[in-house]
């Protein structure tokens, strides 16, 4: 991935509106986890991880292919991605996940009704209401590029060639492409603006990029102020984020957008309807504000409706929306401000995703929490989480 860290996007889309189903939620702390995972993503209803040999794995809800096991059927296991070489990164969106290989080779499936995937459709899948083209196992990116960075955002994916310029491809109904169109395209555009970035993200409808002096672009979907431009309209090219700060890592959500500072200071900006700005208030803020100016922080993740940091200490905090336990406090409540995860652990990764999250602890072991009806927290059950807990070995 890029200098700057692994850079985690999740979305709001219809698309993440599964059926809900009676399960009890457990609140107190499951482990230890396992330590199979070196790295973590939850996206919108599914999870994947990759191992040390780069061996990808992925659980959770499957109805377009997005778990990569060459059926539509749900895993509440980790379970093996089938066809992909050895992988160095990894990416999840809502109906789809992307990876990269090591030599910067780019891989996709899952939903690919709007190009997302960069990949040629290879089967039919339903994304719950119609049926859409899907890949039930990796694909190659078309375009010959070499990646250093991917993400996968809500019905788009964007990455990065190694000379730092942007490339975009799926949907681009709001200019999420940065090409200066809104077509949609399902073979990588060159974002414009002749911007070179070191880091990139992919939310909702709206993507951003970090530079290497640490300035922060984002274009696409402003209803929310998630470009953090100052304005709510739509940007179909790289926008400066107002305020002057100086980032090192940029986490990009539904409808909201959160910067970590070179002082450890954290800012987010968007849409804060649910709470998921952490500064203690509902509000859209469509210019970026300090989260807790009182603590210092090393990561953040944004989900479609939450958000998820780890402090400096490795405490991991989480705000916004709870119906699902997935701040994993230990309740159901909406958070406006950090409020600590529960059991103590300390953190090295963590990732926001549609309404659970997961992480990695410093110990090396992977817990996650929150939602479970389509065996996303990987932990051979479909009780919901609110607090952490253990992700089953991978089979």
């Amino acid at each position: 991935m890029a200098a700057v860290g692994l850079l985690r996007s999740s979305a709001r889309h219809a698309a993440f509106a599964g059926a809900v189903v009676a399960a009890a939620c457990g609140n107190s702390v499951t482990g230890p986890g396992t330590t199979a995972f070196v790295q973590l993503f939850a996206g919108g209803l599914h999870t994947c991880g990759l191992t040390s040999d780069g061996l990808a794995y992925c659980w959770g809800f499957n109805a377009s292919g997005q778990l990569g096991r060459g059926t539509t059927e749900d895993a509440f296991t980790p379970v093996r991605v089938q066809g992909a070489p050895a992988l160095a990164s990894v990416s999840t969106g809502i109906p789809h996940t992307c990876a990269l290989t090591a030599a910067g080779d780019g891989y996709c499936w899952g939903q690919n009704d709007r190009g997302q995937l960069g990949v040629a459709s290879d089967a039919t899948c339903t994304d719950g209401t119609s049926s859409v083209p899907c890949r039930l196992t990796p694909g190659s990116v078309q375009g010959n590029l070499r990646f250093v960075a991917i993400a996968a955002g809500g019905l788009h994916t964007c990455a990065l060639v190694s000379g730092g310029q942007a490339h975009c491809w799926g949907e681009n109904e709001s200019g999420q492409l940065g090409n200066n169109s809104l077509t949609p395209s399902g073979t990588p555009v060159l974002v414009g603006g002749g911007l070179n970035f070191v880091g990139i993200a992919a939310g909702g409808a709206h993507s951003c990029g970090l530079t290497a002096g640490g300035a922060a672009y984002c274009w696409g979907r402003g209803a929310a102020g998630q470009l953090g431009n100052g304005t709510e309209a739509d940007k179909l090219t790289p926008t400066p984020v107002r305020g002057d700060l100086t980032l090192t890592s940029l986490a990009a959500g539904g409808s909201h957008t959160c910067g970590i500072a070179s002082d450890g200071a954290l800012y987010c900006w968007g849409d804060g309807d649910v709470g998921q700005l952490g500064v203690g208030r509902l509000d859209r803020i469509g210019v970026p504000e300090r989260v807790a100016p009182s603590m210092t922080f090393v990561a953040v993740s944004a989900g479609l409706d939450h958000t998820c940091a780890i402090a400096s200490s490795g405490s991991a905090y989480c705000w916004g929306q709870n119906d699902d336990g997935q701040l994993g406090d230990g309740s159901t409540d909406r958070r406006l401000l950090p409020t600590p995860v529960s059991g103590g652990l300390a953190f090295k990764a963590i990732s926001a995703g549609g309404f659970h999250t997961c992480g990695i602890t410093t110990d090396g072991e992977a817990f996650c929490w929150g939602r479970n009806h389509d065996g996303q927290l990987g932990n051979n059950s479909a009780s919901s989480r609110r607090s952490p807990a253990a992700v089953a070995d991978p089979s």
